[in-house]
């Protein structure tokens, strides 16, 4: 039988915001030109596959901003869920499986909801 843990509610809410804050900056950098700085296009088959890229103006001082914030949100969450003092209860031979299941506790939230449905 699998092993249940009860996560403090901070720790949650920091996983949360690490899920949501990581999606934003995937979103946002899908939307943004491939290159920070504005540079030519380029094609090139030489090597096992051809590499395509079209002309790039480059960020935004504002997208840039955007990023780093975004970049910095992450760091400080993952700080924070990683050293959190939760792990300190946790057998260092469950940590893993705790960490696991606290980056899918949000997904089994759902799933309890279908079930009872």
């Amino acid at each position: 039988m699998a092993a249940s843990y009860e996560f403090p509610s901070d720790l949650l809410a920091g996983q949360e915001e690490l899920h949501q804050v990581r999606a934003e900056l995937l979103a946002l950098l899908k939307r943004l030109p491939w290159s920070v700085e504005p540079l030519d296009g380029f094609s090139d088959d030489t090597g096992w596959r051809k590499v395509e890229r079209p002309a790039s103006p480059g960020w935004t001082e504002d997208e840039q901003a955007e990023v780093e914030k975004l970049r910095r949100r992450e760091r400080e969450l993952a700080v924070f869920v990683s050293c959190h003092r939760f792990w300190d209860v946790v057998a260092a031979e469950d940590r893993m499986d705790a960490r696991t299941r606290l980056k899918h506790v949000h997904e089994g939230e759902g799933n309890d909801e279908q079930k009872e449905n």
